[in-house]
């Protein structure tokens, strides 16, 4: 910085200096806290205070509430507060904080001092300390280490555990069970990991080495047991018994054992020179499985037997043991695979397990080997796919059906049919053959050829084809819920009849402006009496029975009069429903829903943005527990207390939690983040604009007002969109290191901020975008908020797209920025989105560019010509900027480098900050930082006549990369006569 300053004359420097101290004051007007307490504009350099609220949870029995407050810089807190009274504790770097089923205890890391680097969105601190790598080279740094405390909330008495790796509560919260740093064995299974999903889930692979010692201390009275060399452990759904196995050196002491809990007695129930591991309980009784296995020298896979015992633990106790090299019907060349965690049917009769093909093992060599990957037009999926997807592929397992009594298995899904979903009771399945449809252009679905599939003889009978859209299995397991061709049927699985069940109603999300099969707007799952499908239109709840007949408007239409979406709310089942949606692959098991007892809805105004909980009692209208004028959050309920806490705000209020009983009476606020923010910081103030856009189609958008907004001024404005932004009205805007512009921090320093509605049009993506923003923008003016002569535009990723083709098509804007764009939808379709390996062709045909079904830059070069900024270039007239990261794996950086090239070959004023490998968002803290000061200098330059900085004006080279981008160009020398 120095160096470049040198190299100025001393006219120069001194010129330097005074514009400095003027771009100093416009872009940080600071007043002087001494004199005065009147609140500041915010700056970059606040940015480290604001603090983000992370990880609220609150106790069984409803006393007590864990949160983290974590800086944008700095330490976490973790606090562990009483819900009533005023009893606090904080723990600095306190991180992966768990309480006790019973209440009574909280375990928790003490991580070391945050270090510099990543930036994040939110700042959040708190992931656990990596243990030092087995074998690390001699003299290499080692990771930080942490320490574990456990807090007994009865008296606060903390005691410390050194060189803990892991940790977890016994079910009824009276053990801890703890791991060595640096374990090499597998995490614990709780219960319900161990019975695995509907769906059979994949388990993580065991690591090879011998398992870690586990310690076990009962908390009250301090006694231990100690239990060495463990692979894996899970508790019995009522909590009284743990499995575990063991996993020694040499296979000394290898088995399966079983500890009841209050006597500390053992029992060995299986014990071999083997390996161990997958013990899965049952969701009901105490039937236990596992799988023991041996690698055959010259063959790649473990060969398993599956060990079973049903009524674990008791005098009834039955032992089993299936031996695939003793069953002839086993089918050959399989094994039974450990990739795949066994499944126990509700009765404990059955177990579903998976499959895999034996192979022989590779031989090493040292020979040189060829690298390449052979792109086929046959693939079903492009190798770049399957590359992202190998280490899936190779654990990939085959469903099959073990009937435990009768010692048989029937292999059930296979190459053709390679997904099945079960029922809980393991009588059926939903089985998807997707081969049909290989190569279709899709985005969010996936068309398969759906079956029903009778799990006891392996029959298959076609339910329906081509479906994109299944809305999953009842709880009960008699019915299958599905979408086609715009209606909504029902299958019985014993029977195999199927009808239309929604009365000729449309169910369908008509709001969705994308060109694929459309889902429907939402599904809240099935009655607990086995009649009903509760399905949602735009507004109400709805219930569908199942044997055909006509629906039942639960919310008795009061949604729609009021323009209010009600949706199903099941504490603890993971929140409010959120604004619909859904509709895609069946999602994972649902809760009956008890349509006798009073049911809880979130609500939220389409049009006013207020929200909050209604009830719905049996054949009555919702009535309102808590409507507000704000975004009031998600309830997490206490599993044995009446009792919930949630959040609650607005643009001008911090997203504090709040505590209520499960009906939300009586909210009492109980976290305090950042008492001081609106004394500190000059805050702006939102206000929601109604518009149109030339179709007449109705739009939102939420406009932020800057600090101390006058009537009747003019005010420089920045406009940032994606697609629906109006919705976001009443978040509070955390100023915090990534690359978009943030509400607070802009209407703090004088600029109003406008997020407008977008509704698309198929064919016509940026067409569309430049419709609904610059009628936005023309709405705002005409309301006499905005000075016409200085207006931003800024948009990221799909906004950056956007912004760039406006960019082409108006002079409206006084400068833009756009991060990440695509550019070029020509070239577009032909790169990858990387994380998943997909070519972006459904995306640009059917997906978010919705470019329309069929659609390809051959069949329709005009239209997408006609929506590529790139292709449009010549028609530029305003100073814009751009952002990309050279590593983007979402938008190759090619799309953002074509564009600058572009705009600098036909002599437009351009500028692109290329950050080196960097990915979609910028991830180093201090490229976050670096772009938000830049961004800022461009529109406080061109908004409000700012002094230029030299980087705007002359770039910068190589030679001088890095310099200060807070230098000021000089101005223009006057000549003389």
């Amino acid at each position: 910085m120095t160096s470049v300053r040198r190299s100025h004359s001393p006219r120069v420097v001194l010129a330097v200096r005074i514009a400095l101290l003027a771009f100093a004051v416009a872009i940080t007007p600071f007043v002087i806290r001494a004199q005065s307490q009147a609140p500041k504009p915010i700056t970059l350099e606040d940015y480290p205070k604001f603090k983000r609220i992370t990880g609220a949870s609150i106790s069984t029995d409803g006393k007590w509430m864990l949160y983290t407050v974590a800086p944008n810089e700095g330490d976490a807190t973790l606090f562990v507060k009483a819900l009533d009274g005023d009893k606090v504790y904080d723990v600095l770097r306190g991180a992966n904080a768990s309480i006790s089923d019973n209440g009574r205890w909280v375990g928790y890391f003490i991580e070391p001092p945050a270090a510099t680097g990543r930036g994040g969105r939110g700042g959040a601190r708190g992931a656990s300390t990596p243990a030092p790598a087995a074998g690390a080279a001699a003299g290499s740094e080692a990771a930080p280490t942490r320490r574990f405390e456990l807090l007994d909330l009865s008296n606060g008495a903390k005691t410390t555990f050194p060189s803990v790796g892991s940790f977890a509560f016994s079910p009824d919260g009276e053990w801890l069970l703890i791991r060595p740093q640096g374990a090499q064995a597998a995490p614990a299974a709780d219960a319900a990991a161990a019975r695995g999903g509907r769906g059979g889930a994949g388990a993580a692979e065991a690591p090879a080495g011998p398992g870690a010692d586990l310690l076990m201390r009962h908390l009250a009275t301090g006694t231990q047991r100690y239990i060495g060399k463990v692979g894996s452990y899970a508790f019995d759904e009522a909590g009284k018994l743990m499995a575990y196995t063991v996993r020694g050196d040499q296979r000394l002491g290898n088995g399966v054992y079983l500890m009841t809990l209050a006597s500390g007695d053992q029992k060995t129930l299986d014990a071999a020179t083997a390996d161990y591991d997958q013990l899965a309980w049952s969701a009901e009784g105490a039937h236990l499985a596992a799988l023991r296995g041996d690698k055959v020298k010259g063959k790649a896979l473990r060969e398993n037997v599956i060990l079973t015992w049903r009524n674990a633990g008791t005098p009834e106790m039955r032992a089993a043991t299936f031996d695939p090299g003793k069953a002839a019907s086993f089918p050959k060349d399989m094994v039974i695979s450990e990739f795949t965690a066994p499944r126990w049917s509700k009765d404990g009769a059955r177990v579903l397990v998976g499959l895999k093909e034996q192979d022989a093992e590779k031989p090493p060599s040292t020979d040189p080997q060829a690298n390449v990957d052979v792109y086929h037009w046959k693939d079903d999926d492009p190798q770049s796919v399957q590359i992202v997807q190998l280490a899936q592929l190779r654990r990939a397992t085959k469903a099959a059906l073990l009937d435990v009594a009768a010692g048989t298995l029937r292999q059930i899904a296979d190459e053709e049919m390679k997904t099945i979903t079960p029922t809980d009771d393991l009588t059926w399945a939903i089985g998807r053959i997707e081969t049909p449809y290989a190569g279709q252009i899709e985005w969010g679905a996936t068309r398969a050829d759906i079956y029903r599939v009778n799990l006891a003889t392996g029959e298959r009978t076609l339910i329906e084809r081509g479906l994109s859209r299944t809305m999953g299995l009842s709880p009960d397991g008699k019915w299958f819920v599905y979408l086609k061709a715009g209606r909504v049927y029902s299958y019985q699985l014993a029977t195999g009849t199927k009808a239309a069940i929604d009365g000729g109603r449309s169910f369908v999300n008509a709001e969705d402006d994308h060109d694929y099969e459309k889902p429907v707007y939402g599904m809240a799952g099935f009655s607990s009496d086995g009649k009903s499908a509760l399905v949602y239109d735009r507004y109400d709840v709805w219930a569908l029975p199942l044997a055909g007949g006509q629906p039942a408007c639960l919310t008795k239409g009061e949604g729609a009069k009021q323009e209010v979406r009600y949706r199903v709310v099941q504490l603890g089942r993971g929140g409010a429903g959120g604004r619909g949606g859904g509709g895609g692959r069946g999602g994972g098991p649902q809760e009956p829903i008890d349509l006798a007892k009073p049911l809880l809805l979130s609500s939220y105004g389409e049009w006013t943005k207020k929200s909050g909980y209604a009830e719905l009692q049996s054949g009555q209208s919702p009535s309102s527990l808590i409507w507000l004028d704000k975004a009031v959050g998600a309830p997490t309920a206490a599993k044995n207390a009446d009792r919930v806490i949630f959040t609650q705000q607005t643009f001008n209020e911090y997203p504090n939690y709040w505590v209520a009983d499960k009906r939300l009476a009586s909210p009492r606020q109980v976290t305090d983040a950042m008492p001081e923010v609106f004394k500190d910081f000059a805050w702006g103030s939102k206000k929601l604009i109604d518009y149109k856009n030339s179709k007449g189609v109705r739009l939102q958008a939420t406009l932020t007002l800057p600090a101390g907004y006058e009537p009747g001024k003019k005010y420089p404005m920045l406009v940032y969109f994606y697609e629906l932004m109006s919705d976001t009205h009443h978040n509070f805007s955390f100023p915090v290191y990534d690359d978009r512009p943030h509400m607070s921090t802009y209407s703090s320093n004088g600029y109003l901020v406008l997020q407008p509605d977008v509704r698309y049009e198929i064919g016509r993506p940026g067409t569309s975008a430049l419709d609904c923003v610059s009628s936005a923008v023309k709405k705002v003016i005409e309301l006499g908020y905005a000075d016409p002569a200085r207006i931003g535009l800024q948009g990221h990723s799909w906004g950056g797209y956007q912004s760039s083709f406006i960019v082409t098509q108006t002079d409206m804007f006084a400068a833009v920025v756009t991060g990440a764009p695509p550019t070029n939808l020509t070239s577009f379709v032909g790169t990858l989105y990387r994380s998943s390996g997909t070519l972006q062709q459904g995306i640009t045909e059917v997906g978010q560019v919705r470019m329309g079904a069929g659609a390809t830059p051959w069949s329709s070069k005009e239209l997408y010509e006609s929506q590529s900024p790139v292709h449009n270039a010549p028609k530029i007239k305003t100073p814009f900027m751009i952002l990309h990261g050279t590593a983007d794996g979402s938008v190759d950086y090619g799309q953002g480098l074509e564009f600058y090239a572009a705009a600098r070959r036909l002599g437009k004023q351009v500028i692109l900050l290329s950050y080196p490998d960097e990915a979609h968002h910028l991830g180093r803290k201090e490229n976050q930082k670096d772009f938000q000061v830049r961004m800022r200098q461009f529109f406080d330059h061109y908004l409000k006549g700012t002094p230029a900085p030299l980087w705007m004006t002359e770039g910068v080279p190589q030679l001088k990369k890095g310099q200060d981008p807070t230098i000021i160009a000089p101005p223009p020398s006057k000549k003389t006569e």
